[in-house]
């Protein structure tokens, strides 16, 4: 068996560091998520419910459960086909989130169906809409985030952090829970493009530092071969695993074993590593210090619309004011690239650059085409993504409860950006290497 070797492909974990904006303000340091309570997530819908049509609508809270285990569980009670149910984004299982679901029911109403009943989530409303819920749908997320092992009078630097933050904007820096517990996501993605599928069921399933306990005795039926044992010792829980372990052991080769993958994880794979070449590229522009200017080259992100334009040389002599004052009331951002075969292109020295960091990782344009050429995955198509994103009304306290001291820091975002990412702007403790 070939196992992936971390020391032999680029952007493994600890390769390149986050690169602060607040760099000058001390870090409170502290702990995240120490209960779910202490993360809450609520989403803002990008528009409400019409109160008609074929599609019922729930607002959702859950707790310690992925968006892709609500839906498997909503799936269930409402006896649809998993691809009847939209979701406008993915949010994280360790925390208390809030989010709008669909089900496609023609000709049925919420009140056709009993109560949904679940240990770990409740609908707050139902509704009905004319159509499904796509990923993206959505403005933004409001998130009350409480800091704990950190002294409360560590609130004056993380308003100053905040604060700097809501001037500047952050950087849209992908945040950790895109790489996966154990940090490889993007390696499994860059193998997946590489049309390598060994390595990358090696990454997803070898014996590794890290690996939650419950599958260490799995992962080592895999090293051994044994993949009929490693498919009944892998707890039900890792379902990308488990249904490999099955294609495995029913002898599939290991190009049709990785089609066993849900197809929405294995597009997460292909994200996790444009997201990782993106954050290579936000690092280099933040060293530059032009993570909040338009320079020639780029491509400016709309960000009301999120449409991109070139600009041009003759454009910054002409209206570098006018673009000045556009960048600072964040109508427009510099872009990053999520590479893939519709992506947009930069051009001049920022698509140097760009291009130098797809292949510092050992991937090129046509890796691209060739995928989406063989069949390819969910997400391939690519991006743009602003470099940086407005932080909205911030607020920072601290204060104590019956767990004790806390920092809490409330704010904000658009769709597609991480708090994790402006909290560990104001903590600077990261050991994140994507």
């Amino acid at each position: 068996m070939n196992t992936a070797s971390e020391s032999t492909i680029p952007f493994t974990t600890g390769a390149d560091a986050p690169r602060y904006l607040t760099h000058e303000i001390p870090g409170i340091g502290g702990t995240l998520k120490a209960r779910p309570q202490d993360f809450l997530v609520e989403e803002i819908p990008l528009y409400n419910p019409a109160g008609e049509g074929e599609h019922i609508f729930l607002f959702v809270e859950k707790r310690e459960l992925t968006t892709l285990q609500l839906r498997d569980a909503l799936s269930r009670h409402f006896k649809v086909k998993r691809n009847a149910i939209g979701h406008a984004g993915l949010k994280d299982k360790h925390a208390i989130t809030r989010q709008v679901i669909s089900i496609h029911t023609p000709g049925k109403t919420p009140e056709d169906f009993p109560s949904f009943i679940h240990d770990r989530a409740s609908v707050l409303w139902a509704d009905l809409h004319t159509n499904k819920l796509q990923r993206g749908h959505l403005k933004g997320n409001r998130f009350s985030i409480k800091v704990r092992d950190v002294d409360p009078l560590a609130v004056r630097s993380a308003k100053q952090s905040l604060d700097l933050l809501a001037k500047h904007g952050t950087p849209n820096r992908i945040g950790e829970q895109r790489f996966g517990f154990l940090m490889n996501n993007h390696l499994v993605g860059r193998a997946m493009i590489l049309g390598d599928a060994q390595s990358a069921i090696d990454l997803i399933l070898s014996p590794t530092l890290g690996a939650p306990k419950g599958s260490v005795d799995a992962r080592q039926a895999y090293a051994d071969g044994r993949y009929r044992d490693g498919f009944a010792l892998m707890p039900k829980v890792f379902k990308i695993e488990r249904n490999l372990l099955r294609a495995l052991s029913n002898e599939h080769p290991p190009a049709k074993a990785l089609r066993a993958i849900d197809p929405t994880a294995a597009g997460f794979f292909i994200s996790a590593f444009q997201s990782a070449v993106f954050n290579h590229v936000l690092n280099a522009r933040i060293e530059a210090k032009t993570m909040d200017t338009l320079i020639e080259g780029d491509l400016a992100f709309v960000m009301k619309n999120r449409s991109c334009f070139t600009i041009t040389g003759e454009e910054l002599e002409r209206d570098g004011s006018t673009l000045s004052d556009r960048v600072n009331s964040f109508e427009l951002s510099p872009s990053g690239p999520m590479w893939g075969t519709t992506m947009a292109r930069a051009s001049g020295k920022i698509d140097e650059l760009e291009l130098q960091t797809l292949a510092h990782a050992g991937i090129s344009p046509a890796n691209f085409e060739t995928c989406e050429a063989s069949g390819g995955y969910p997400m391939i198509g690519g991006d743009r993504r602003p470099v940086r994103i407005p932080v909205i009304d911030p607020e920072v306290e601290g204060g104590s409860d019956e767990y004790g001291a806390y920092v809490r820091c409330a704010f904000e975002l658009p769709r597609g950006a991480f708090a994790t990412t402006v909290m560990d702007e104001v903590m600077k403790c990261s050991s994140a290497g994507v």
